[in-house]
């Protein structure tokens, strides 16, 4: 499921096999999740879920996307200096941020797998490639 984006039903069917309860607001905010094609913050989040289910509280958007990281079904990385966002854990990617512009690049994981073999092997760390953000400048900005 690598490059496929997950259904509603196929998210929340992971929640139930890790033994946890099906909400109205957990069925609203994997609905978001799956229809939505790029990062989101939090809040972003909670705007889109609140105009299908209005009575979501923000704390309880909170509470599902940290669930929802805890059983690995969603990421949040930190790109830049914006809030933090979130995507599905299956869009593996690391992102290129401009200093100048703002702009972000999505870059495949593959690419950052030189990088995350030498940090291992010189620093005995191991990249989450998930979480990576790098800044510079864009093309246009140099």
């Amino acid at each position: 499921m690598a490059n496929r984006q997950r259904t509603p039903d196929e998210l929340l069917a992971s929640v139930r096999r890790a033994g946890k309860r099906i909400t109205t607001p957990k069925r609203t905010v994997a609905t978001v999740l799956t229809s939505s094609t790029g990062h989101l913050t939090a809040e972003e989040i909670t705007a889109k879920v609140q105009q299908l289910s209005p009575d979501v509280s923000t704390s309880t958007v909170y509470r599902i996307l940290e669930e929802f990281e805890e059983l690995d079904l969603v990421v949040h990385a930190h790109i830049g200096q914006q809030a933090a966002v979130y995507h599905l854990a299956e869009l593996v990617h690391g992102h290129l941020t401009c200093d100048n512009c703002g702009a972000t690049i999505e870059v495949p994981s593959e690419e950052f797998t030189a990088l995350g073999a030498m940090l291992l092997k010189k620093h005995h760390f191991r990249l989450n490639i998930h979480h990576v953000g790098l800044a510079g400048l864009c093309a246009a900005c140099q």
